[in-house]
């Protein structure tokens, strides 16, 4: 039984890898956005003295742990319009009148869904060096792929719990906009969350991506607005109940 999980487990993964490595179109545009944030706002602005504790560190250096962010945000949320597109051509039939557990499909989604983002963000962060981004540390590299895993393992989770209640790919696309753009923008990913109104914090401390950005900063300059330990404990519980909640959602899918 282990062994046809694990199966399982790899066959979807290997079909998200090789569904990632034809569509060269979508790593291209998926790339643009991030590439284009870091090259309008990384050179439209100077080292600027009004980041906290940062008077002299260019604003590039604190922006790329915010685009690696988003890059694995938007990837992670849109990983789960494969449910949609298996469930428009019939592969999703097939696979739930399988004798597997639909949470193991899940995890095998996962697992690929990771791995296209986790690419994609390595990607950006090779990129930023080249345009002059400085790693503080380079044993924090590790810790960011941490991170970076953390990351797409939630917001992966809640994309496929997302289009497992919708019904076609237009509007899984609508609302993964509506949603993934506040996301990023209330995260610090672009400016540090204390310049902020205040009005606006308790939104910005329920936000996932906040912790994972400020994980992602810490591991790779050294700066933290708030404690690492905090940034791992709630990626950890968001990417559990996120997993817990896509399997359940999954498994009341119907065809």
């Amino acid at each position: 039984m282990k062994s046809n999980n694990l199966q399982t487990i790899y066959v979807m993964w290997l079909r998200e890898m090789k569904r990632f490595l034809r569509a060269k179109s979508r790593v291209i545009s998926t790339l643009a956005m991030p590439f284009f944030f870091l090259v309008a706002l990384g050179f439209g602005l100077k080292p600027s003295s009004s980041l906290p504790g940062m008077a002299q560190t260019k604003y590039l250096d604190f922006l790329v742990p915010g685009i690696i962010g988003m890059t694995m945000l938007f990837t992670s949320m849109f990983a789960g319009i494969s449910v949609l597109w298996d469930k428009e051509f019939g592969f999703l039939k097939e696979i739930l009148v399988a004798p597997v557990r639909r949470s193991v499909v899940v995890l095998g989604r996962i697992a690929g869904g990771i791995t296209t983002a986790l690419i994609q963000g390595i990607l950006i962060l090779i990129i930023s060096l080249f345009m002059g981004f400085k790693i503080l540390n380079p044993f924090g590299i590790i810790l960011a792929l941490l991170f970076m895993i953390l990351i797409g393992i939630g917001f992966i989770g809640f994309g496929v719990a997302m289009a497992s209640i919708m019904k076609d790919v237009q509007g899984f696309s609508s609302i993964m906009n509506l949603i993934t753009f506040p996301i990023f923008l209330l995260s610090g990913a672009l400016f540090p969350v204390t310049n902020l109104p205040n009005w606006l914090r308790p939104i910005i401390l329920i936000n996932p991506l906040t912790y994972g950005v400020d994980g992602l900063r810490a591991s790779l300059i050294g700066f933290s607005q708030l404690s690492l330990f905090l940034d791992l404990a709630i990626l950890l519980i968001f990417g559990l109940a996120m997993i817990i909640l896509g399997s359940y959602l999954f498994s009341k899918t119907e065809v």
